[in-house]
């Protein structure tokens, strides 16, 4: 990443809300490109939200200082942040039409007049809500107040958009439908844009960069495949798309590599993450569909015995949750057409590459109950 590429960066950036009370924020050092779908995500709790409220300007760090295009912004009110702001609730002025609505911020900055009805038009274009400048926000359904609070944060071609959960109180296809509707356009201006969520499935598909927020810290920042295919720790594993979570000690550790033996005596072979030797307590994390069934050695580095408990189909997959003995259990992911049934032993496997070892105290257990 270069310098000028950069458009914000946090450095060591706190935020406590009562003196000597737990941070909210701590020490959170971040730069943001401009250009770039940033997704900020998270629990509840978890400091993404008052990450983005800092930077908006509605919440003053407690320690450190946030920079746009190389400026503090220590000193600068909201207003004169250059930043638009979408919100869960829409905030549209019920008194008002779509087009006042979306006016608005550009009456704040004095410009009126044709000047102004032609980037309310442009920007109501934009949103495909062309012909709908005359309706209150209460005639309209939910996505499209939405849209209309996008055309709003978008008509004064801001430096900069912030989203707090903009979809949240919309059902699921609707909700899909607008990701790709903001995904293009922010492709289609250039748009910079930072995007808080909890919802796992709405970083991995709209974010060129994710910054997986716990206990008020970045617990990993990169690409949504390196989040999900390399989690950096236990929490980023189990709170990013399913894993499944074996404890077990470790035997040996060989470089990137580790043996670990699980409660029922099983061995299976990890690739090692973080500080860890034999005697070790670990967590073992390996996705469901990267499960095999029906695999016995040597065709995969791991190949253990499991017992079905149940079979759950979902269209275009089933589900089969397996115990283990000794205790835990695996979910696996198999084609829709797979045939089981409860009590069935299933020999099954997965390859080293694939499965992750972390220290069991590692100091992501505390944030690994907010998933819960």
């Amino acid at each position: 990443m270069t310098v000028a590429a950069s458009l914000v960066e946090f450095r060591g950036v706190g935020k406590r809300y009562a003196a000597g009370g737990p941070a909210a924020v701590a020490d959170l050092d971040l730069v943001i490109e401009r250009g770039e779908f940033l997704t900020l995500l998270g629990p509840s709790g978890s400091g993404k939200t008052t990450t983005l409220m800092m930077l908006a300007g509605f919440e003053t760090p407690s320690t450190g200082e946030i920079f746009l295009g190389g400026a503090s912004l220590a000193d600068r009110p909201p207003y004169r942040r250059n930043m638009g702001v979408v919100f869960q609730n829409y905030a549209l002025f019920p008194h008002m039409s779509v087009a006042e609505n979306v006016a608005f911020p550009l009456r704040v900055r004095g410009i009126r007049g044709s000047e102004a009805a032609r980037k309310v038009a442009d920007a109501l274009a934009l949103v495909k809500l062309d012909g709908l400048g005359e309706r209150r926000p209460d005639a309209m359904s939910g996505g499209q107040r939405q849209r209309v609070a996008l055309a709003r944060a978008l008509v004064f071609e801001p430096d900069l958009v912030l989203m707090d959960e903009p979809l949240g109180a919309l059902d699921r296809q609707l909700r899909e439908h607008l990701q790709i509707e903001i995904k293009r356009i922010q492709r289609t201006l250039g748009l910079t844009i930072v995007y808080v969520t909890h919802d796992q499935g709405e970083a991995l598909t709209m974010s060129d960069r994710i910054a997986v927020f716990a206990g008020g810290r970045v617990q990993q920042v990169g690409r949504p495949d390196a989040i999900y295919e390399t989690p950096a720790n236990a929490f980023v594993a189990a709170f990013v798309g399913e894993n499944n979570m074996l404890a077990g000690t470790v035997m040996e550790r060989h470089d990137d590599r580790c043996i670990i033996r699980l409660p029922g005596g099983q061995i299976v072979r990890a690739t090692a993450t973080g500080a860890m030797a034999a005697g070790d307590s670990v967590i073992a994390a390996i996705r469901p569909e990267h499960v095999e069934t029906g695999i016995t050695p040597p065709a995969c580095s791991n190949a253990i015995e499991a017992r079905v408990e149940e079979l759950a189909y979902h269209g275009d997959h089933s589900r089969i949750r397996a115990a283990l003995d000794g205790g835990g259990s695996l979910v696996i992911r198999v084609p829709s057409t797979a045939d089981f049934t409860a009590g069935q032993r299933l020999p099954v496997g997965w390859c080293a590459d694939r499965c992750f070892a972390f220290p069991a105290d590692d100091g992501t257990a505390a944030c690994q109950k907010a998933v819960a």
